[in-house]
């Protein structure tokens, strides 16, 4: 058997940048893959251009799965880059401490507290900033009321983070900045208003939002990557390429991007000499990226889904699917756009179909699925009613929401399939509970749409409601191919 990774096993010419000296000035909160493919494969490659005291303390939410495996190989692991004919790995040296949120909040405050820590990132995904459907803070929601209860104890991320800031403004109130990796728009701006409401909502003293205010900045960040999951073969592959064994490798794609603004209110790595883009247009690339990708993501994934299809590659094979995408970004996301300066859509949208045809990744459309909810109120909302108040019916975002509803919340009587039983909706109990008694598949459809699963801004739109109600009667009766071919039709 190979032995494990470590700094005693670690072959030469594979470490990724230079080795992250001993005093850490990042706290990460989400240890999950995309943090480890992404913004520390940047800090590393940064530290390796420009020495500095970059180390991140790596925070996992409830498992101690990962940061246990990363223990027991000095803080390291692998990232196995995948495309057709190609693979490489890199090790990635970057972590000087490990955390578990749900036993170690204390130290997790702490650690956002410490002086040396200058900013402090998230991958906490979309739900993790607890924003309720109309705007602002679910001050509703029970985690978050009961973090407000005991902010000492604090175990949700954002709950986390503040406990974690106002422990640094007691402290010494030294500078720091938060910076959200997680793919929402305006994700600088959510955390901060998320936080602040956090805050109000605690009877926070008003100096501490004083120095929040003066002290601590949010910039916006448009980040892009595809990771899937680890799997055996993951391990399988690392341990052939570099004769060790890694338990908890990263697969990645070749692609990544990080767009920022230079807003740090304690200094950063220089992340630009990895590849990082510094930008006042970050907007403008978010707006590109949550539409043109994540938008038409969304519904490769789930037409895939009812499809049969579990990986992505496989679904974009099927020309309807393809053609719906295509429509989707071409006619329905493209018009809402402003593009950055000298940006060359067409290229980023062929350069897509490359990245989802990509079958040594082959990124499962389950995994893309999930939480839909959350992340088709990101995607769809503002697209669906720039369309609609111009008296044009946008199909494929009326599509996407219908493909969610058939995978997430199936109306009575019809079977999404296999892969379907994979996806995770977050909202599906609200999702039951208003369609419970319908009468049909359209019934159906228009319970969910009118039930505050989705922003009202676009469910208000009753036409937009039937015809995504038009496009579950059609799968629910005649399939997902039927489905789509009204839709390109339409």
């Amino acid at each position: 058997m190979a032995a494990l990774l470590s700094r005693q096993t670690l072959p030469a010419g594979v470490l990724t940048g230079a080795a992250a000296p001993p005093t850490p000035g990042i706290v990460h909160l989400g240890l999950g893959q995309f943090h480890r493919a992404h913004a520390a494969v940047y800090t590393a490659q940064a530290m390796a251009a420009e020495p500095g005291d970059w180390g991140i303390v790596g925070v996992a939410n409830r498992s101690a799965a990962v940061t246990d495996a990363m223990r027991a190989q000095d803080n390291l692991y692998s990232v196995l880059e995948l495309a057709p004919g190609n693979e490489r790995v890199d090790v990635i040296d970057v972590h000087r401490g490990l955390l578990v949120a749900s036993t170690q909040g204390d130290e997790v405050a702490q650690a956002i507290a410490a002086p040396s820590t200058k900013i402090v990132t998230l991958t906490i995904t979309e739900g993790g900033y607890h924003t309720s459907t109309t705007g602002g803070l679910d001050v509703a929601d029970p985690a978050i009321a009961a973090d407000l209860a005991d902010i000492d104890a604090a175990k949700t991320p954002l709950g986390l983070l503040v406990r974690g800031l106002i422990a640094r403004w007691r402290g010494g109130a030294e500078p720091v900045s938060v910076l959200s990796c997680d793919n929402m728009l305006a994700a600088g701006h959510t955390t901060h208003d998320r936080v602040v409401e956090f805050l109000a909502a605690a009877n926070a003293p008003t100096e501490m939002l004083d120095w929040l205010a003066q002290s601590v900045t949010f910039p916006n960040a448009m980040v892009d990557r595809i990771v899937p999951g680890t799997t055996d073969a993951t391990r399988d592959a690392v341990q052939r390429i570099l004769g060790v064994r890694d338990e908890v490798p990263v697969p990645a794609e070749k692609f990544t991007m990080w767009v920022l603004e230079n807003a740090f209110a304690a200094g950063r790595p220089a992340w630009e000499k990895a590849g990082a883009t510094f930008t006042d247009e970050v907007n403008k690339y978010e707006f590109v990226k949550l539409r043109l990708l994540n938008g038409g993501y969304s519904l490769l994934a789930n037409l895939g889904v009812l499809a049969g299809q579990a990986t992505n590659p496989g679904a974009i094979a099927i020309d309807y699917i393809a053609a719906c995408l295509r429509d989707a970004q071409e006619n329905e996301y493209l018009p809402t756009l402003d593009l950055p300066h000298g940006f060359d859509a067409v290229a980023y949208m062929d350069e897509l179909f490359e990245r989802w045809a990509n079958t040594a990744l082959n990124d499962a459309t389950w995994r893309v699925a999930t939480d839909s909810s959350l992340k088709l109120a990101q995607r769809i909302v503002v697209p669906g009613d720039f369309h609609m108040q111009r008296g044009v019916m946008p199909q494929q975002l009326a599509l996407t929401a219908a493909a969610w509803i058939c995978v997430s919340c199936p109306p009575a009587g019809f079977d999404p399939g296999e892969v379907a039983k994979r996806v995770v909706e977050p909202k599906l109990a609200a999702m039951q509970a208003a369609v419970a008694g319908a009468s049909g598949p359209r019934d159906h459809a228009l319970r969910i749409m009118r039930a505050g699963i989705l922003p009202d801004l676009l469910t208000k739109w009753d036409a937009f409601d039937d015809r995504v109600a038009d496009f579950v009667e059609i799968i629910a009766k005649d399939g997902v191919d039927a489905a789509a071919k009204e839709a390109l039709a339409g």
